[in-house]
């Protein structure tokens, strides 16, 4: 069963730009809401924040049986899981090549401000599943086996697992009504806007997010949110919309974080192999969540299954293995994947007691197909020396049955330092590559932004480096020099050049709009100024298309600088330049 999807708005898409939702569509939320909220249509909401729902049931001739092959096999646990009862976890999978979204430009707006880690995400879907397995005599395989899936766009791991926790057990009893009527709630919901406090009413509950991050905020800190008569009616409160529990998920490896943190950061390969895909999800979502604020740009998987379409891609010894982080449960893996570099063994996160069993890395030639014990094995040396103070602080809150939610506090505030440490360096030598702006002229094309090279950039560590910054000892040099050459730094490097160079288009726009149009035309032919309202036009267009980031009330200005020019001419070419310009 699929339900409502983007798609399905395709056959509105063409009325967007003249219908006005009615005042009755809209949100809760008061006045304030932006513009192009307004411009919604029906299932717009839904679709900013699903894509569709799936119900997955398990057949005995068929297996499991839904539209999409991959989505069937990831959204039930491999029959050596053993999962009795309900479980949760989240698999991640690519978008289908040439596939676009018919509100994916539309809805992007929304997006601007947010953090790039919880920017929608362009290549992949993920998939968050609510699996039930009871026992049942009337069935003929002596077992009840469903999943209720969310498909989304969106990271937001804690909030739609919460969701699901809503909806699932009620479809379970309730069946296809309910679903519709949780399908029509959400596509009442507010768009998740960052900076944003949402209260979201979802099957006679109310959920609260306190507050979606937006890119603007200082990392790390957290926004207290003063509570309001309405809140009464609230039914869950969540502080946070992605971020999973650090310390649950790396208290099996605890003695080697820091180690992890290198890896994720230099994009290794890596497996993580759990005995079910919750412990196996988590991990995986806790390993690339660890280098927070950078973005992690390979390719990782929550859950992976042999049935899955890149299982040859990712898992063929003719070549090295790729950087990606699967997280599996079949045994089978322990032998395929035998050759990769790092493979991390995570046993039942329910036994606690087994932590002085795991300090010691272990080799790569004593992993055995199944008798395994949990741990991590690999040849890699760190390039840092080990942070013994971590360490000594979580044992402490161990001993101390410190709360979980303290622990994992302090391990993301660990990971927080850690990372920024590593980038406030990347961040002022690219900075130094912007050029000065009493460089842009408006008449000309904006300058460009310097080369990065590598050797000047390493010459800046010495007096300012992490030293500045982290009290860690090691080859920093090392770890510069490894992450240059990784996609993490690719991505990280893509994206930053983007901001800059928007930043000078948005730059020379101003400097446009400052100008004294009127008083330059007179010095032009005719030919001249037409072909400079052209040009007006196009960067008027191209503002809004890349939502540069200029002055309030530039665009306006703009708008009627190009409207005075125009008029300046012969009523014939007013006709033609007033016409709207395809973009």
């Amino acid at each position: 069963l699929l339900l409502p999807s983007p798609s399905q708005c395709s056959e509105h898409s063409e009325d967007r730009e003249l219908r006005v939702s009615p005042a009755e569509e809209m949100p809760a939320d008061g006045p304030g809401e932006e513009e192009p909220e307004q411009l919604l249509l029906p299932w717009d909401r839904f679709s900013a924040w699903l894509h569709c729902i799936c119900v997955v049931g398990f057949d005995l001739e068929l297996g499991q049986a839904v539209e999409k092959t991959s989505i069937c096999y990831l959204s039930f646990p491999d029959s050596n899981s053993g999962c009795l009862g309900d479980t949760q976890f989240c698999f991640r999978f690519r978008q289908a090549a040439g596939r676009k979204s018919s509100l994916g430009c539309f809805l992007d707006h929304f997006d601007r401000d947010a953090p790039v880690c919880l920017k929608k995400d362009q290549g992949h879907f993920y998939g968050y599943v609510y699996f039930r397995q009871v026992r049942d005599k009337s069935l003929k395989r002596g077992y009840f086996q469903k999943s209720l899936v969310l498909i989304s766009k969106r990271p937001y791991v804690a909030f739609f697992h919460s969701l699901l926790k809503l909806i699932a057990p009620e479809y379970f009893e309730k069946q296809e009504p309910c679903l519709e009527a949780a399908c029509n709630d959400i596509d009442r919901w507010s768009t998740p806007s960052p900076g944003k406090i949402l209260t979201l009413p979802i099957m006679g509950v109310v959920m609260k997010v306190l507050r979606i991050p937006t890119c603007y905020d200082k990392p790390g800190t957290s926004q207290l949110v003063l509570s309001t008569p309405s809140d009464s009616l609230v039914s869950i409160v969540l502080p946070t919309i992605h971020e999973v529990d650090l310390f649950r998920c790396f208290y099996p490896v605890f003695f080697h974080i820091q180690m992890l943190w290198e890896l994720v950061l230099l994009g290794e390969a890596l497996v993580v192999m759990a005995p079910s895909p919750a412990e196996s999800s988590d991990t995986v979502l806790a390993l690339v969540s660890c280098v927070a604020p950078l973005r992690y740009c390979s390719d990782f998987r929550p859950y992976f299954t042999i049935h899955d379409s890149e299982f040859k891609e990712y898992t063929t010894r003719t070549q090295a293995p790729p950087s990606v982080i699967l997280g599996v449960t079949n045994p089978f893996f322990a032998k395929t994947l035998q050759h990769w570099p790092h493979i991390i063994r995570i046993g039942d996160m329910k036994q606690t007691g087994e932590m002085a069993k795991q300090m010691k890395v272990k080799k790569l030639k004593n992993l055995k197909t199944l008798d395994s014990k949990p741990g991590v094995y690999t040849a890699y040396k760190p390039f840092l020396n080990k942070d013994e103070e971590i360490i000594k602080q979580l044992q402490k809150g161990v001993q101390q049955k410190r709360p979980s939610a303290a622990q994992n506090a302090i391990l993301r505030r660990y990971f927080l330092e850690l990372t920024q440490s590593f980038i406030i360096p990347l961040e002022r030598y690219v900075a130094s590559l912007m050029p000065l702006q009493k460089s842009i002229c408006p008449w000309k094309s904006p300058p460009q932004l310097k080369p990065f090279v590598q050797d000047e950039f390493m010459k800046t560590l010495e007096k300012a480096g992490p030293q500045l910054t982290s009290r860690l000892k090691g080859d920093w040099i090392g770890l510069y020099r490894q992450f240059l050459k990784s996609p993490n730094f690719d991505g990280w490097f893509r994206n930053r050049r983007k901001e800059m160079t928007q930043k000078l288009e948005a730059l020379h726009l101003e400097a446009l709009c400052d100008e004294d149009l009127q008083l330059r035309i007179q010095k032009h032919t005719e030919v001249e100024t037409v072909d400079l309202v052209l040009k007006l036009k196009d960067k008027l267009t191209q503002a809004e298309r890349e939502q540069l980031p200029v002055r309030a009330g530039t665009l306006a200005k703009l708008q009627t600088h190009i409207e005075s020019v125009i008029l300046t001419l012969p009523e014939d070419l007013q006709g033609i330049l007033h016409k709207p310009v395809s973009p």
